[in-house]
């Protein structure tokens, strides 16, 4: 199957998951840090998720799955070890039109979630297509190691020239070339920000802050 990728606004979105322990943990703590309103259904929790519950992070439905849970929800994850409770799920939210993810059953899903590498704001996703999930372990491994901590300065940076320049005149690509070429990327690696600022000043004649 070709799954189409898209990254999903899901800031202040009813979001719901089945399940309360680490592996519905992992998924949860991704919502929260994209600002979903999420719903865990569960009768106990884990005591990451207990936590989250003290801090009023995420609300908490303590009763086995029901039908009535996912009501008015953006997307629904099942996250649990029971099969009959994942495939009622599945095909609860399949019928009411609402994306499902089943943790480790792509055949029940409408979407798959993949590895993630993140350096701020820049995300870089690796899907197989859910045939295997220790090459996308292997693939993030790796690309952990080439992209570091300055990526994110620099999209940090590239995303303040942007909002400068002018989108029909090519100026984007042409900044960001003579950027690279001038040493931008080297200077926010040995976290030499003066060297940096001066680089974005002489080509841009832009100020720049380094957040």
């Amino acid at each position: 199957m070709k799954y189409y990728p898209v990254f999903w606004e899901i800031a202040g979105k009813k979001c719901v998951v089945i399940g309360g322990g680490d592996v519905a943990e992992r998924k949860i703590r991704r919502l929260v840090d994209c600002g979903a309103k999420v719903y865990v259904i569960s009768p106990l929790l884990n005591e990451g998720l207990s936590l989250l519950k003290e801090k009023n992070i995420i609300s908490h439905i303590a009763k086995e799955y029901s039908v009535e849970n996912i009501y008015g929800a953006a997307l629904v994850i099942g996250a649990t070890d029971d099969e009959k409770i994942n495939a009622a799920v599945s095909h609860d939210a399949k019928e009411r039109g609402i994306p499902v993810n089943i943790v480790d059953d792509p055949q029940k899903c409408d979407f798959i979630l993949p590895s993630l590498v993140e350096r701020g704001d820049l995300t870089i996703a690796i899907g197989t297509g859910g045939n295997s999930p220790a090459l996308a372990r292997y693939l993030r491994e790796k690309l952990e190691k080439t992209y570091g901590e300055e990526y994110a300065v620099l999209n940090n940076i590239l995303g303040q020239l942007r909002a400068k320049m002018d989108k029909n005149s090519g100026t984007g690509k042409s900044w960001f070339e003579k950027l690279l070429a001038a040493g931008l990327l080297d200077a926010i690696r040995h976290q030499d920000n003066e060297t940096a600022r001066k680089i974005v000043r002489d080509i841009t004649g832009q100020e720049v802050r380094f957040d």
